[in-house]
């Protein structure tokens, strides 16, 4: 606590149980940190004691920010700018990353049964996972905006990919993900199965946390929260022939691997039949459109969600945002204009805002949530016309930028 180094961190995530006992600290020692998880589970339990809930504390230039979810208590205190929403969502995906391993029903019988507990014993070896989701949402755009990107991709090969995969259907195969450099591919799910777009935000930090996946083929329990909170589907995880694609294939039938194994040998001739596997490599190699192929010359970046599908687009880094911290900082400003629009006090559904370096158009519709970024001399009435230009693009593209209709078994 009295390291400088650890006061330097913008944000801290704090994980203790209810009854004080550290569980995580995304920066340093929890044991270290005993004092404090003691003092946050004293102020929690005093404003609980007057029937009231304590939600965030502004200290300075920090906003401290109180997630309650029996048996666990989750903080995050940052000087990022963030708003108290931002970091709620933040706090949500560390308990659901927790119950990814865990499940709901498993970690409340833990605690009925000894209120004392150490999870750390239960969660060890599982740090890597909470650390690297952690970083992705100080980075990525998809926390922020509730959606997945899908990587762009000729819409043939697409259709060839989701019927390769549909045509290997088996008995309790509920979820079939193609994910390659951590877009997603394709999605084939049972009828009335949804996979809602934060479980598959742990499902790609859990590829991106562990490189032990591209070995060999893995057998991994895994509780998606949105999903069924109470119990595991198991999940096939292979990577297809040294490619960055990983096929996914979850089902709720503990004792199916090889039967799974089977599935995913039907499903990889057919994409090597039809040389999808080499399409996928490409599409990847290739990156991102730039904003210069979108044709609209005042703009430098922008983030395009897709409400009906939950899927969002953006084109690759370039001038002025080369460099890591441009690119922090213009995510931090993303973040701002974002967190602006979706007051819950009082919601937008446009908003302008010229900063310094450039200005940000942010636009809510009933089909699309849109944050352009321009030059900080580009006028309001020009960035609308950009705009319109943008959606006449993305329309066109499309079918490539995004799955419109996934295939079910």
């Amino acid at each position: 606590v009295h390291s400088m180094k650890w006061k330097k961190h913008k944000k801290h995530i704090f994980i203790l149980s209810e009854a004080g006992k550290p569980i995580y600290s995304r920066y340093g020692n929890e044991d270290k940190l005993v004092t404090l998880m003691g003092v946050i589970q004293a102020l929690i339990s005093f404003v609980l004691d007057d029937k009231d809930c304590l939600r965030s504390v502004v200290a300075g230039g920090h906003l401290i920010v109180f997630l309650l979810r029996p048996p666990l208590i989750l903080v995050a205190a940052a000087s990022t700018g963030e708003s108290q929403q931002q970091l709620l969502l933040q706090l949500r995906y560390m308990h659901n990353q927790i119950l990814s391993v865990l499940t709901h029903t498993q970690l409340t019988k833990i605690f009925e049964q000894r209120r004392n507990y150490d999870l750390r014993r239960l969660l060890s070896g599982t740090e890597k996972f909470l650390n690297s989701l952690a970083d992705l949402m100080d980075t990525d755009p998809c926390f922020l905006l509730s959606a997945v990107r899908g990587l762009p991709l000729d819409v043939s090969v697409r259709d060839v990919i989701g019927q390769s995969m549909q045509s290997a259907k088996i008995k309790d195969l509920v979820f079939a993900i193609l994910i390659a450099d951590g877009q997603l591919v394709t999605l084939v799910h049972m009828k009335k199965y949804i996979l809602h777009p934060a479980d598959l935000h742990l499902v790609i930090n859990l590829l991106k946390a562990s490189s032990a996946f591209e070995t060999s083929d893995s057998w991994v329990p895994i509780c998606l929260p949105n999903f069924d909170s109470s119990g595991y589907l198991y999940s096939h995880i292979s990577y297809l022939d040294h490619s960055p694609a990983c096929l996914l294939l979850l089902t709720v039938d503990q004792m199916a691997f090889k039967e799974m194994e089977n599935c995913k040998q039907k499903i990889v001739e057919k994409l090597r039949k039809y040389n999808c596997l080499a399409a996928i490599k490409r599409a990847i190699k290739t990156g991102s459109y730039t904003c210069q192929e979108v044709g609209v010359g005042e703009l430098r970046h922008f983030l395009y969600k897709n409400k009906s599908t939950a899927q969002f687009t953006s084109p690759s880094w370039g001038a002025p945002y080369s460099e890591p911290e441009e690119q922090e900082r213009l995510y931090s400003l993303y973040r701002f204009v974002h967190q602006k629009v979706h007051n819950q006090a009082r919601p937008l559904k446009i908003l302008f805002y010229v900063g310094a370096h450039e200005s940000v158009l942010g636009w809510v519709t009933t089909g699309f949530e849109m944050y352009a970024v321009f030059g900080p001399l580009t006028t309001k009435q020009v960035a609308i016309l950009a705009i319109n230009k943008i959606l006449k693009w993305i329309k066109r593209e499309e079918d490539r930028l995004f799955i419109l209709n996934p295939p079910e078994y």
